[in-house]
């Protein structure tokens, strides 16, 4: 072989090997979140926390540590919504059922959504009462009195009619006594008197969650995409006062928000729920995302919760209740003539 094509080989080897390398480079990962998150992590307040996962937990923590834990490896559900009440009692929706604890963990009152139905949100009212919507083939939102475990009032909840699990996850009394619903299936809010008459209808894609605001907006948070979950202020016209949407936040990836909170201070807690029956349901450690945001009404993130180690692994985020916020909205409502 001459000398030039022995120089030509050499280089279509090199070049071969050159670009086999560019083949095998792998594309940087993405980083879910900053390394440096603002505040200060789990010691920035004290809060009650539940999520959305294979197991039912709930967890109370203060200054920066676990001071309670309800952990439930062996039933069935996910804690879609769940209230710390003041006197230390938990109510909690799970899926298939609706159950209230006191801080003991002991079973107050426990309600069993029938076959092919489900439980996703419930509140209390007062000490004696208990709304919830149960999904099904005919959906239902019930007033149980919890001390005598009587049905006091229900009414028939309009939906597409075509699976149970998407019809709802969220709903909340106002301070006029009537109650607000996200219809997850139908995308729409709508808000409901003790009777069942609706009394307002607002389009909202994707809508998971729907708060009354003190200034009688409404605050709504869902995902219609990936790149379209949002948290949205509206007034009862439908028209958007405030909104935050996930895909503008810089240098977070927050695909799956499912509530929103108003905040006294006037900034908005949003959680980021993390899906783990998907792929390998597991957090990445080397690149773990963040379960909750506060965010000023500039849109400026001033606080962002990453906790996904021992000894403060709080796992998927789905209820964040500040326990010193004096928006938290607890047991003191009332539905209609019902306190």
């Amino acid at each position: 072989m001459s000398f030039s094509n022995r120089v030509i080989l050499l280089l279509l080897l090199t070049g071969s090997i050159n670009h086999a390398k560019a083949q095998q480079t792998t594309v940087p990962v993405k980083q879910t979140a900053p390394a440096v998150l603002p505040g200060k992590g789990p010691a920035e307040f004290d809060f009650f926390y539940a999520g959305e996962a294979k197991d039912r937990k709930m967890y109370i923590v203060r200054n920066g540590k676990i001071t309670w834990s309800y952990i439930d490896t062996t039933g069935r559900g996910e804690i879609s919504d769940a209230v710390l009440m003041k006197n230390g009692n938990i109510l909690f929706a799970h899926q298939f059922g609706v159950t209230l604890i006191d801080k003991n963990k002991n079973v107050l009152w426990n309600y069993d959504a029938p076959k092919n139905h489900e439980t996703h949100t419930a509140q209390p009212i007062g000490n004696d009462h208990v709304v919830f919507i149960q999904n099904g083939d005919t959906a239902k939102l019930f007033v149980m009195n919890i001390k005598t475990n009587k049905l006091e009032r229900q009414f028939i909840l309009p939906t597409k009619g075509t699976g149970t699990h998407g019809q709802f996850r969220h709903a909340r009394l106002t301070k006029d006594g009537n109650i607000l619903v996200a219809h997850m299936d139908l995308g729409k809010i709508c808000e409901y008197d003790i009777n069942g008459k609706q009394l307002l209808s607002i389009d909202m894609p994707g809508v998971w969650s729907v708060e009354p605001l003190k200034n009688d907006n409404i605050l709504a948070c869902g995902h219609e995409g990936h790149r379209t979950s949002y948290a949205r202020e509206v007034n009862r016209k439908g028209e958007i006062v405030w909104e935050y949407m996930m895909s503008d936040i810089p240098d977070y990836s927050f695909p799956e928000p499912q509530i929103a909170t108003r905040l006294a201070n006037g900034n908005t807690l949003i959680n980021n729920w993390f899906n783990s029956w998907e792929g390998p349901g597991k957090i990445d450690p080397q690149n773990q995302p963040v379960q909750a945001i506060e965010v000023t009404p500039d849109k400026k993130v001033v606080w962002a919760l990453r906790s996904w180690t021992a000894p403060l692994n709080l796992g998927p985020s789905t209820t964040i209740q500040l326990l010193n916020d004096a928006n938290a909205i607890t047991e003191h409502v009332h539905f209609g003539d019902i306190r």
